[in-house]
């Protein structure tokens, strides 16, 4: 870091003594609360250094790796108990489209997704609809179904039986620990968004004011419960509707902390807001390539190497350059069948157009499974008895597909 300074030049006079502090403190171990505030604030020939910084960290601890998973995703409800004002995969009862997936029609897409060398299955939910709705309970209990969990354990469990190399990677909100030691065998990992550790956006007039599940504590419970029963597992925050700095990197904060008591946090999503039409929050402005690289290079210098750290390609297709020299890990799940359900006016990248984005930028892209690479070498109780056989079959020596195998079965 300190042989950029003379390149320079008249810039070096700009940066302040308190920033040039934090950022070596944050280069030889993970920055601090206080000291992630302070690179926050990076402006003018700041915000080289820092991405510099956050690269330099990046490239000491994968080197030139950029992995991405295949997959396919199936949504198999639309409904929610929540009402996230930013939401635009929510349906309402009597909308177009609104329901249930049936499980036939999802195995088409896991079958046809095989087909084209995906191996992960993104299980998404609106969040127990049957809580809220008389309406959705009528209709799980049409097709033979107790509660959205249940619909889920089903699906999952012909995902096993019927094809060779799928896997299930579970997100569908907050649940209780019980219920995920009863889907933890059918999962390779599972995810929830932690989005903002902020009650603040609970209160009235703010994007949660009506998503009793989405309140930090509630989201946090999960996460540290899914490290006590040792499941892989994917979470991230949410930047552009309405938090601040502070507390993104308190979100950030909190994260590390679950992951320093289970180690089981594989990765960090940073995922910026995209407004969606028809929803209340369709007006406002999504925050900017720069402060999306920016969180992507805080939140690299805050884990370090432990965890992995993803920004979804689609939402920032303008910006991939950008992101790979802010510290960038993983691009996530890249799906050659299926839409973004969640944001579904921005399609995937072709893998072919990511692999050549990211070779430009001299590093090497590689898939992964959707459990990581880390937990894959670990093994033990981080893999479930019933994937080890597909897991292992499916990987080489350092828990990467194996290259043969990348892009088919």
């Amino acid at each position: 870091m300190k042989a950029l300074l003379p390149l320079m030049g008249e810039a070096r006079s700009s940066v302040r003594e308190g920033f040039l502090e934090a950022l070596h403190r944050s280069l030889e171990e993970p920055a601090s609360y206080e000291d992630a505030l302070t690179l926050s604030t990076a402006r003018g020939s700041e915000v080289l250094l820092l991405l510099s910084a956050a690269l330099a960290v990046k490239r000491r601890t994968s080197g030139d790796l950029i992995t991405y998973s295949r997959k396919v995703f199936t949504p198999l409800t639309n409904l929610c108990r929540n009402r996230c004002t930013y939401c635009g995969f929510r349906r309402e009862l009597g909308e177009a489209g609104a329901g249930f997936m049936g499980l036939e029609e999802a195995m088409k897409l896991v079958k046809l997704g095989e087909r084209l060398g995906a191996k992960e299955v993104l299980v998404s939910t609106g969040e127990r609809p049957e809580e809220a709705y008389g309406e959705a309970r009528a209709m799980l209990k049409s097709l033979g179904y107790s509660s959205t969990v249940e619909y889920v354990r089903v699906f999952e469990e012909r995902v096993l039986e019927e094809a060779a190399n799928m896997m299930p990677h579970t997100n569908i909100g907050v649940l209780s620990k019980s219920e995920m030691a009863e889907l933890k065998p059918l999962n390779a990992s599972m995810g929830l968004m932690l989005e903002v550790a902020s009650g603040r956006l609970m209160g009235r007039g703010m994007p949660h004011e009506r998503s009793p599940s989405k309140h930090p504590e509630a989201r946090l419970r999960m996460i540290r419960e899914a490290g006590e029963l040792r499941i892989p597992f994917t979470t991230g925050v949410l930047i552009g509707i309405g938090e601040t700095w502070e507390e993104r990197i308190r979100s950030l904060m909190e994260i590390r902390r679950l992951h320093e008591e289970h180690g089981h946090i594989q990765e960090v999503i940073v995922q910026g807001f995209r407004p969606e039409p028809g929803t209340p929050m369709e007006g406002l402005k999504p925050p900017t390539p720069m402060e999306v690289a920016k969180t992507v290079a805080l939140a690299r210098l805050i884990f370090h190497g432990e965890v992995s750290v993803q920004a979804p390609p689609n939402l920032s297709p303008e910006a991939l350059d950008l992101l790979l020299l802010s510290g960038l890990q993983d691009w996530g799940g890249v799906s050659p069948l299926t839409p973004d359900y969640v944001n579904p006016r921005y399609p995937w990248p072709k893998i072919p157009e990511l692999k050549a984005a990211t070779e430009a930028q001299g590093f090497k892209l590689r898939e992964r499974l959707p459990i990581y690479p880390r937990y894959v070498r670990l093994g033990g109780s981080f893999i479930p008895e019933p994937l080890k056989e597909r897991i292992y079959r499916l990987t080489d020596e350092e828990g990467l597909v194996k290259e043969e195998l990348q892009g088919g079965p």
